[in-house]
């Protein structure tokens, strides 16, 4: 009897894996893509959770600004206080009781992903929440902010251009000139 179920419990397995190897597997997401789909069901997750749940149809900068500072408990970013004596010290020589807070490069990528998600589950550009103006001063104050805590003004990077060093062309020249007459 127990050669019975066994044999069964093989050929069910067989037709399983059978069944699994038609259908195609999809590609694993990337780590981008993996991100924004668990910042999407957070951010949705942080909706329904609210006393009276918000729908998504009716979300707007609001919800997002107040979804970004609920995000600054879990942060780890120390931002000192202007009341602080290391406020303005890039490396502070002790501790202090200053609040950890969601860094500004994290928020704006996170504003950035939920952006994107928002479009592909349906919204669109024109009404997306992400892309508010109000979003936007929020994370210019909050980079402001702490780049005056941290004592480091936030410098926009300038874009290099591509030149040819002058050394190249000195190195070129030279192995040029030994090649060997014949």
């Amino acid at each position: 009897m127990s050669d019975g179920v066994a044999k069964d419990s093989a050929e069910g397995s067989s037709r399983s894996s059978r069944n699994h190897q038609q259908q195609p597997q999809p590609a694993p997401l990337s780590r981008y893509e993996s991100q924004k789909r668990r910042d999407w069901n957070t951010f949705g997750q942080y909706l329904k959770n609210q006393r009276p749940p918000v729908p998504l149809s009716q979300c707007n900068c609001n919800h997002v600004l107040d979804f970004l500072r609920y995000l600054d408990q879990f942060g780890k970013t120390k931002v000192h206080l202007h009341g602080c004596v290391f406020f303005g010290q890039p490396d502070p020589p002790a501790p202090c009781t200053c609040p950890l807070r969601q860094a500004w490069g994290s928020l704006d990528a996170l504003i950035g992903r939920l952006r994107a998600a928002y479009e592909e589950h349906g919204g669109s550009p024109e009404t997306n929440p992400f892309g508010n103006g109000a979003i936007r001063v929020y994370l210019r104050e909050v980079r402001e902010c702490q780049a005056k805590a941290r004592g480091i003004p936030y410098k926009k990077k300038k874009k290099r251009k591509h030149q040819i060093k002058p050394n190249n062309v000195d190195e070129e020249a030279k192995s040029s000139s030994k090649q060997l007459p014949s």
